[in-house]
Order: C-alpha cells, then sequence, then structure tokens
C-alpha cells in the first residue's frame, strides 16, 4: 500500500460519478508533452479495465523512484510523488481542467 494522489474532476477522487478523464485525453496530454512517454498496459488478467503508465523522463528525480503516472477509471495517479512528479501533475490538472487531490482529499495546487 501507499500514498497516492489523484488527477481529477470530480468532486473527490473516490466519488463514482462525476465527470471523469477520457484515455483519449490522457494519450492527447502525454503525447503532447516531451516529459511523458506512454507504456500501454495490457488488458485481462487481473486488470479491471485498460490502464494507460506515463512515466515521467526527464527528471532523474522522478525515474529513480518510478515516476509514472497511471490512468483508469477517469483519474490519474500517482503512487508517492516525489516534488517534481507532483508539479507535473499540477501542470497536467490544469491542462485537462481537472485538480491534483491526495487520498486524505486535501488539494494541491503548483
Amino acid at each position: 500500500m501507499g500514498y497516492d494522489v489523484h488527477i481529477t474532476r470530480r468532486e473527490n477522487w473516490w466519488d463514482e460519478q462525476g465527470p471523469g478523464i477520457s484515455s483519449q485525453e490522457w494519450e492527447a496530454v502525454v503525447a503532447a508533452d516531451p516529459d511523458l512517454v506512454m507504456f500501454p498496459m495490457p488488458e485481462g488478467g487481473w486488470l479491471v479495465e485498460p490502464r494507460w503508465i506515463a512515466e515521467l523522463v526527464t527528471s532523474p528525480e522522478a525515474a529513480e523512484i518510478g515516476g509514472a503516472l497511471d490512468w483508469r477509471a477517469g483519474r490519474i495517479t500517482a503512487k508517492w510523488p516525489c516534488d517534481v512528479l507532483l508539479a507535473k501533475m499540477c501542470q497536467v490538472a490544469k491542462t485537462l481542467g481537472a485538480r491534483v487531490q491526495g487520498d486524505d482529499g486535501e488539494y494541491y495546487d503548483a
């Protein structure tokens, strides 16, 4: 287990209802951002739905701790993001018209 931080458009990241972020929107953001590289995860197995992982490749600090952003269920999540990845999450959230929220409900600004 760990502490997750989420990019979401919903009132709270855990809400099941409300506007989500589509995989197409996520793919477009990653394609337009030279700091991010997309790695599609295969369907099936233990995965309930397709997932798309993007890694922050321009930051040695983020790469060292596995600076990945995971799209699923209409939100984007990072586990224990470093400061560099958290700043990138705020930038991505702004692009998507979303916000960054921690597991405990706190919000982050750039």
